[in-house]
């Protein structure tokens, strides 16, 4: 029935909303904005009326939460960076119908989702970025799906991004976009240093390390990477422990996934952090090999736990 029309992996740095401002930081995101911009171009191309934002800004304990509330509109100030996203307005509408169809099928398939329509809980700032610069007409619904998950094992994310594919394959009579909205390595600048990095890695390892895995995505050596999301997410402190990118190459099909990435905004450091904007092209799959469900998983892991 629907169809899932394009994914990507997006920043939503909030020096993209001071790049707006007048003063020293003008324009510093501009290509980052511009990335968002083309994003945006080709899912109206491609007759997206949804997108489904996985959000590492979403912080949760327990299950999985899928924010689809009718209209979400207010206005935003960072409690992690208020000095840079400071008394952003913001008006987001929803679609209550697809998001109960993503719970349902999520359910179906075993993994825990709650679906929130009648909420006063606004999106965080990993939606909110994003769909100001892609969606300011709000021609696009959008779905807030949290990837903050501190209790969570990454295969079931990638369970959870091939249930959300399925849902809109099976039950949804429409088009919807994807994104993984997270860094990759995701060191910030120590206490201090902040103004030397704003353009800059937190390191040189990580910063080889990112690059590392770009050439594995524009190389298309997808068994390889989903073998070595574990371990970095761990070394490379990927941003939400990186359940944002187990989400998104679930709903591609996880290891079966056969697709060179296309770079809209090049690799670039931002307060320490590495950052880009990157389009997965979307495949047929059937039957993909998502990691199955633990038979018994005993303790729960530590926070930060990224093991399959």
């Amino acid at each position: 029935m629907g169809k899932v029309a394009l994914a990507a992996k997006i920043t939503h740095v909030p020096s993209m909303y001071l790049s707006e401002l007048d003063g020293p930081t003008k324009d510093i995101r501009r290509s980052a904005i511009e990335g968002h911009q083309e994003i945006s171009r080709r899912c109206r191309e491609l007759g997206v009326d949804t997108i489904i934002v996985f959000d590492t800004h979403w912080l949760v304990n327990s299950g999985y939460h899928i924010n689809c509330r009718p209209m979400a509109e207010g206005i935003y100030t960072s409690n992690e960076l208020p000095h840079f996203i400071n008394n952003m307005k913001f008006a987001v509408p929803g679609n209550p119908e697809l998001g109960k169809i993503l719970g349902e099928e999520c359910n179906a398939q075993g993994i825990e989702t709650l679906v929130h329509t009648d909420t006063t809980l606004d999106p965080e700032y990993g939606t909110l970025v994003p769909m100001r610069y892609m969606n300011e007409d709000q021609h696009f619904k959008a779905i807030s799906v949290s990837a903050l998950c501190m209790v969570h094992y990454l295969d079931d994310s990638a369970r959870l991004g091939w249930a959300i594919r399925e849902a809109v394959e099976k039950h949804y009579d429409g088009t919807v976009a994807i994104f993984a909205s997270g860094s990759l390595s995701h060191r910030f600048a120590q206490n201090g240093t902040a103004p030397e990095y704003l353009n800059k890695i937190w390191s040189p390892f990580l910063e080889r390390l990112d690059k590392e895995i770009v050439e594995i995505w524009k190389n298309a050596e997808w068994e390889t990477f989903c073998e070595m999301l574990p371990e970095y997410a761990a070394k490379g402190q990927g941003e939400g422990f990186m359940h944002d990118t187990a989400m998104l190459m679930g709903a591609l099909g996880w290891s079966d996934y056969d697709q060179p990435v296309e770079i809209i905004t090049p690799y670039f450091g931002s307060s320490g952090t590495g950052q880009i904007n990157a389009i997965f092209p979307v495949s047929p799959q059937s039957g993909a090999r998502v990691p199955a469900p633990k038979a018994a998983k005993g303790n729960s892991p530590n926070y930060g736990d990224s093991r399959l």
